[in-house]
């Protein structure tokens, strides 16, 4: 692993930390990569009870990464299906991670970090975080996070949200279930570590099956998921590439409005 999340267990916790606070903890190949690493090893560690996912600094994940952005831009149909596969193996393995789970949303989330979020058992927040699923500003749609989304928020909210592309606050996070509890900054430690007590308390197995039993119920099968994930790869390959994913993308990479605007 390198500096770019930071790994530390504590009583039977691993707290997983996304460490690119300079560019507030977005994603880029290598990210990704470690994260997914370090998910897979926590879910084979039998010393791991609970992981805690959170963000260093003062955002817990803006998504994608400006300069992974401008490879999306250049790369061909073929290239960015690969890329967007890797980011969903990502969004998969946390959702379905044999181990509970808590989001420490210490700060603002958007695009892919909502997803983060959402795959997430549990997910507690700031009240001063801010959040978003922006992809439709850049001729794009949030294709790999959208199933977690949708079954964290509901499909109603979710179809405003993928639609308008609007930034929301915590308290509307907390209202639509992307939060289960949105508490002050200088609680957040306190209410997290609430939560893990709670979880501390309960059988390993028998939670490793609830959270199955949970998806298998909601319809949320894994192997669901992976034929999903094919499917919403290939479409947002598709838009990178189209002539109005081009112009999104180009447009915000250069600070400049859309043509559609």
């Amino acid at each position: 692993m390198t500096d770019n999340i930071l790994i530390a267990d504590h009583a039977g916790v691993r707290r997983i930390t996304l460490n690119r606070p300079q560019v507030h903890n977005a994603f880029d190949d290598n990210l990704i990569a470690e994260l997914s690493d370090a998910l897979a090893d926590a879910g084979r560690d039998g010393t791991v009870r609970a992981v805690v996912l959170t963000g260093e600094g003062a955002s817990f994940s803006a998504g994608a990464d400006l300069n992974w952005m401008r490879g999306m831009a250049s790369a061909g149909e073929t290239e960015n299906r690969e890329d967007s596969l890797r980011l969903a193996s990502l969004m998969r393995t946390l959702q379905y991670l044999p181990k509970p789970t808590v989001a420490r949303v210490n700060g603002a989330a958007y695009g892919g970090g909502v997803g983060l979020i959402a795959c997430c058992d549990i997910a507690i927040g700031v009240d001063s975080a801010r959040f978003g699923l922006t992809e439709v500003k850049l001729g794009l749609v949030p294709a790999v996070i959208s199933p977690y989304v949708i079954h964290a928020i509901g499909l109603r909210h979710a179809r405003r949200l993928f639609l308008t592309g609007e930034l929301f606050d915590a308290a509307t996070a907390w209202e639509i279930g992307l939060l289960h509890r949105c508490v002050p900054a200088e609680q957040l430690d306190e209410a997290v570590d609430a939560t893990l007590a709670l979880l501390a308390k309960a059988g390993p197995v028998a939670q490793a099956e609830a959270k199955q039993l949970a998806l298998r119920m909601a319809g949320a099968t894994e192997e669901d998921a992976e034929r999903i994930d094919r499917d919403n790869a290939a479409l947002i390959a598709r838009l990178r590439v189209s002539d109005e994913g081009q112009e999104g993308l180009g447009a915000f990479l250069g600070k400049r409005a859309p043509r559609w605007c």
